[in-house]
Formats: C-alpha cells, structure tokens, sequence
C-alpha cells in the first residue's frame, strides 16, 4: 500500500488484498464525501467499474459508517439495511456481506470497505478482525492520498480558474462574453445549464439574451420576482437541492419547455464598488446536489469577471449608440454629407447617396466637397467654403449673433447630376465638436424632385413600401406577378349584420371607421401591407412587396396586438354605452402569387394562391373552436420567437385534401381573460392527445376538469361535444384523429 503513487491505485489494492485474502467474489471501497454526505466508490471487482454514490446514511455501507462499527450479513435481501437497487441496475445478486468502517489513527471514519459474496462458507468474526485490521493500516496510506489528491486538485483547479478568467474576460462584446461565461460555469460546476441575467437599472428588470437550452430568445422578468429576483434584492447566494420543494420557484418555465428542474445554484454577480450587476443561475448538477465548494467557487468565478461584464456594457452602449447614429442617418430620406475644416468629404448617408446619383460611398469619401458640386452646382461649393471661413471669424461673437448664422437654406434649388435635374431643399450647418469647436460642415440634401412628389402622392392611398416598389417597376412588371412566400391575416368582425341592425348606417361607417383605424396601424406597425377591406373584414399580407426573415413573427405579433387594442377599445365603447365589438383572426404562410390584377385602366395590388384561402378558412374556423386567434402549422413552423400557442386540431378545410395542424395564440390573455391557463392548457393538451388515440371517455374527463379552472374556454366545451359525438358516431376504420370541416 504504501508503494501506491495515486489514491486510486492505493484502493485497488485494498480492494484485491481483502477479497483475495477473505475468499469472496468482489469488493468496494466507499470514502465519504463531507461536502455532499455521500459515500463514493473509486474502485469496484468485475463488470461494475463505474463509480457508485449513495447517501453515508443509507444501506449497509451507510450504517457502517454512521455507526462507526463492522456489520456481518448472512443474507442481504433478508436485512432491512441492504439497498437492492444497485443489485437491480447491476444485475448482480448479492448473497452475504462483510462491512467494516475505514478508520484513520486518530480514529476518524474517512469510508467503508465492503465485501460481497464469501465463495466457501460464511463470514465470521475472524474475518472481520482481518478486514478492519487491514482497512486501519490502508487507512494511513489513503488518507495520505487523499490529502495529496486534493491538494493537487487544489491547484489544477486554481490554474485552470485563473486561465478561464483570463479567456473569459478577453472578450468584449456583450453577447459572445455571456456566452463563454455561461459555458464556463455549467462546465466547472458539472451542471446540465446556465444562465446569467444582467439588471438593467432603467426597466428594474433582469435580463438575458444567452441562456442555454433555449436558444436566442430574451428573457425579462422584474428585478425582484423568483429565486433569481430573490437573490438579487437581498444580495445573498441560493443553494437549493430540490427546487419543487421551494415556494419561491416558478415552475411554469419548465412547463412551457419540457425541461426538469432539480437543483439550483444562484449567486448575485458584484463589481468592484460592491453593486450588484446581476445575477448566475447555475442548474441540474449531473452528480448529487451543488455544495459549499460549488458556491465558493461561483461566487469567486463572478467576481472575477464582473469588470468584464461590465466592460461589454459599455462597450455595448457605445456600440448600441454608434449604430443607432448610423442607423438613424442610414434611415433618413433627407441626404446628409460632412465636410471637414479643409473641405474633404468624411460622410454620406445613402440617401444622399441616392439623391447624388452616387453609386459607391468609397468613391467620395476623402475627396473635396468642389469634386462633388461642379459646372453649375459649385455656387454651392462657394457658399459652404463662405460658411466655415464665417464659423471661424464668428468664435469671439456673442450667442445671439452666433445662433443667427448657424443654418443657412436655400429652398428649391436645382442641382445637375449626371445629367438628371434635381430639385432639392439644401441646408447647410456648422458641425460642432463637445466643445464647440469647428469640425466643419453639415449639408442636407431634401429632394423634392417630381417623382418624390408622385410618390408623397400615392403614399395617401397605398402603403409606402409598395409605393416606393410599383414607381420603379416598368409598365410590364407592374402588370406582371410575383411568387413569394408570404404569412397572410384575415380578421373578421364577429355578429356583424346584428350590429349594423342595431346601430343604422352612419352608425356602422362610423364605427367600421374607428375600428379599421386601429386595427390597420397594428399591421402597419409590424411592416405588414393592408391587402384590402372586404366589407367588415380585413386581409393582410407580411412579407411581400418587401420581406423580411421573420415576417410570420411579424403576423403574429400584429395579430396579437389587434387583440389588445380590441380590448381597449371595448373598454371605452362600453364606459360610452356603446355595443362592443368582437373579431377572429386566421394566419397561414405559404408560397403566393403577388402582382396587380386588372387592366391598365383599374388595377388592384393583391395576392393570390391556396396560401391565401388557406388563411380565410381558418378565420372562419375561429367560430367554430371558440377561439380569436388561430394560426396553420406552416406559419408556427417558421415562428422564431416563443409564443404562448396550444395545438387544437388537426383538420382538412373545406376545398382541400390534406390535413393541416391548426394552433391558438394566446398571448393577448391576462388572468381575467383567460383564468389558471396553465393547468387548464395542460388538462387540454393532454385531452388532445386522448381524443387522438380515440380515447373519448378519458379526454372528455380532461376537458370538463380543464372547464373547472376557466368555465369559459368554448375550445375545450367544444371538444367535450364531439368526444360524445365520437362515442356515438365511432370513425369507420382506423382513426387517425384528423377532423373534416364540412363549411368554409
């Protein structure tokens, strides 16, 4: 033993020298784990090689050690100590068993040695005066080892602490760092994931764009809500090792995504002044649950790369301000060109650009402003060089005089680029530094040039976007058409002839008026295009003329969006005493065929395909399922954001052959709306998934407990229906749990 270089190879010696010498089929050494309370097995005779845990209290091991004395077992299965789930996993069976504690000098239980299965006779006292005596000599050169192991894990872990935060803290924009820092942890820490939550002091909420097993989307919750909250507020760490047993855990999260949370570990991240910056969650340690050492080694990992975090912050912002800047004058229709105190060109946005009849920023930039404004245009020229010579003779003015001369106009100008006359606005402005100081000049450019003004025009009638897109086509294209894939929205106002009884005709245009308002910026906001009114309902399509890589996100939200302004508009009709409205909305996304329809004489921009009957059908649909908002599986498939949706049906519409999956969005609901929705969504999915099977007894039995928690969810009265309908009308042949609408 004392030749042993390793601890491991010091346990497999005791382990062979006691079996051998005892006559048994096979032997363990257990040593304690003081951090989790669980004695772990580093060597095991035969098939069984991997290491073992069990709690230090439990089986004959854990009585042994606990109890600091040798046990001597005939027949395991008939003592109440034995575990037989390790027989179970093994398939081994285990006859008889020799235990006796692993004592150091100084009398200190450090573990268990085992022995299994006597091959001749039974185990006796004898034997167990051989086994502790050589358990207690072993025990000096283990405990020597185990001594050296940690030290040297000490040490290991200290450098590899060291080089991970020297990796980590490299990094400095903010997504990438969390990234490698949430990696980092669920690593060192032998957990299953990660997340780290940063406050944002304007909203007081904790947020986060990287947290693993759930992809890019954000999460925000306020400061002080969960255990995340919890631990930010009151600046104190969280180990929790069963999390369904803490009041303070949501498990609603789990229930959205399928995962299982078992353990926790949570600390508040700190910079250097002692603020609390945010907060690490670590999750599901793979062995036993976090310990001391795991806190420790938490709390020092982010401390360490607090300075990082908050390095990206501001590396972040000032990014975030850069791009906002250029997007900002990348979004401007007026051109914007900066000259410098000598007259060279630093900046052009891609308006001027355009207006300019510019076709490369590169082919400006560094050239002076007289290269640009020639022939005719160099009046202009003249009057910029005339205006930074005037800033600089202005420095000692008083600011009355200086705020007179800031901004010198000239309206309605022409301009001759390549050939092309311009009408513009110019306005030309001295460009300030922090401090005041002269940087040169500002020159926007408004082109107010005949096809601006067509277009300004048309604007009034037509959405922008395709404005812009129909003004430059040629006569051909704009008589032609186009295949796209697009998301299309039908909404349909509910009872409408019972509303046009009651309120007359002025009543009806004024109250179609107030309504259209409303829904329409909800689809223009999200750059849909209003395809048409059709009488009290609404078509509309994202993603053609101009698309966009999330465009049936886009549908959704608008559709969502038009459920919450619904309500508020409600909400005031009633307070008025006016009758309040109610709508159903379907989506689809597919392949459509874009184009204007009609002769030269009347067109109409629209869109066209089974995509877009596809949409209406499922309008309508919203009737019969007692539901507002629904959309097919084609547009749910392409979501890239995580929507509050449950799957209601699979069904082949009217006019088509094959089955389609259909799902509610419900997102626009509160807990007034739409009461315990997470139990009664469980009850119904569950439900579904009976009905599929055909079982209409169970599934009713799920649909009338979900009705208990919100009486009012028509989907699931509806389905309650049709189980009794199905019990009396079984399907012919196999059931496929596919349902066939008989009306559009």
């Amino acid at each position: 033993m004392a030749a042993s270089q390793t601890l491991d190879n010091a346990l497999e010696t005791l382990v062979e020298i006691t079996t051998s010498t005892l006559g048994a089929e096979r032997g363990t050494i257990f040593l304690n784990d003081e951090n989790s309370k669980e004695l772990y097995s580093r060597v095991a005779q035969g098939n069984f090689r991997r290491e073992i845990r069990i709690m230090n209290t439990k089986g004959v091991a854990g009585w042994v050690f606990s109890h600091k004395e040798g046990a001597i077992i005939h027949d395991a299965y008939k003592d109440d100590r034995f575990d037989k789930s390790v027989d179970m996993r093994t398939g081994y069976r285990t006859k008889s068993i020799l235990c006796a504690p692993l004592k150091t000098v100084g009398g200190e239980v450090i573990g268990v040695s085992q022995i299994l299965n006597k091959i001749v006779g039974k185990f006796n006292e004898d034997d167990l005066e051989i086994l502790e005596a050589m358990t207690k000599q072993a025990a000096i050169a283990i405990q020597g080892n185990i001594i050296v192991e940690q030290i040297e894990k000490t040490r290991k872990q200290e450098l590899e602490f060291m080089d991970i935060v020297s990796q980590v803290s490299s990094e400095l924009e903010l997504g990438p760092l969390l990234e490698r820092i949430i990696g980092t942890v669920t690593k060192m820490l032998n957990a299953e994931r990660s997340t780290l939550f940063i406050n944002d002091e304007k909203t007081s909420e904790l947020y986060t764009e990287v947290a693993e097993g759930v992809g890019k989307s954000v999460i925000k919750f306020p400061n002080h809500m969960g255990i995340a909250g919890n631990v930010f507020t009151t600046g104190q760490s969280l180990n929790i090792p069963h999390a369904y047993a803490d009041l303070r855990f949501n498990p609603g999260f789990d229930r959205s995504t399928g995962y299982f949370t078992r353990s926790m570990l949570c600390t508040p991240v700190v910079n250097k002044e002692g603020k609390r910056i945010g907060v690490c969650q670590v999750l599901n340690k793979r062995e036993g649950p976090f310990t001391d050492e795991d806190q420790k080694r938490l709390a020092a990992f982010t401390s360490q790369i607090s300075m990082a975090i908050e390095n990206a912050k501001l590396f972040n912002d000032v990014q975030n301000e850069k791009n906002y800047s250029l997007g900002m004058l990348s979004s401007m229709s007026n051109g914007v060109i900066t000259v410098d105190e000598v007259g060279k060109i630093v900046t052009c946005n891609p308006a001027g650009l355009n207006i300019l009849k510019i076709g490369k920023l590169k082919e400006i930039i560094g050239k002076e402003i007289k290269e640009l404004f020639t022939g005719t245009n160099a009046w202009l020229v003249e009057k910029i060089q005339r205006k930074e010579v005037q800033d600089v003779e202005d420095d000692d003015d008083d600011e009355e005089s200086k705020k007179e001369q800031e901004e010198e106009t000239f309206m309605d100008v022409e301009l001759d680029l390549g050939g092309e006359t311009v009408s513009a606005n110019i306005s030309v402005l001295p460009l300030l530094g922090s401090e005041s100081e002269s940087l040169g000049s500002l020159i926007m450019v408004e082109d107010i040039s005949s096809e601006k003004r067509m277009k300004s025009t048309m604007s009034r009638y037509m959405d922008p976007g395709l404005a812009d897109k129909l003004l430059d086509e040629s006569e051909n294209d704009i008589m032609g058409g186009k295949e796209s894939i697009g998301t299309v929205l039908f909404s349909d106002v509910r009872s409408f002839t019972t509303l046009t009884e009651s309120l007359g005709a002025t009543g009806t245009v004024s109250l179609l008026n107030e309504y259209f308002t409303v829904m329409v910026d909800c689809i223009t906001e999200e750059g849909g295009m209003l395809d048409k009114f059709i009488g009290d309902a609404i078509m509309a399509i994202f993603g053609t003329p101009v698309s966009h890589d999330d465009d049936p996100d886009r549908g959704v939200r608008a559709a969502i969006k038009m459920m919450e302004e619904l309500y508020i508009l409600n909400d005031a009709r009633t307070k008025a005493g006016q009758i309040a409205i109610d709508h159903g909305m379907g989506l689809n996304t597919d392949t459509i065929v874009s184009g204007n329809i009609g002769s030269p004489k009347r067109m109409d921009y629209t869109v066209i395909g089974d995509g877009v009957n596809l949409a209406a059908r499922l309008e309508s649909a919203c009737k019969q399922y007692g539901v507002r908002i629904i959309i097919s599986e084609y547009t749910f498939e392409e979501l890239k954001a995580t929507y509050r949706t449950r799957e209601i049906d699979k069904v082949i519409v009217k006019g088509k052959t094959q089955p389609v999956s259909i799902f509610e969005v419900l997102d626009y609901h509160n807990k007034n709306t739409f009461p315990n929705m997470i139990e009664v969504l469980g009850n119904f999915n569950n439900g579904v998934e009976y009905y599929k099977d055909g079982r209409w007894d169970d599934a009713k039995k799920l649909f009338q407990e979900g009705l208990k928690g919100n009486p009012d969810d028509l989907c699931s009265k509806m389905y309650v229906e049709r189980c009794d309908y199905m019990k009396k009308n079984p399907p012919k042949g196999e059931w496929d749990g596919v349902w066939v609408m008989k009306t559009k």
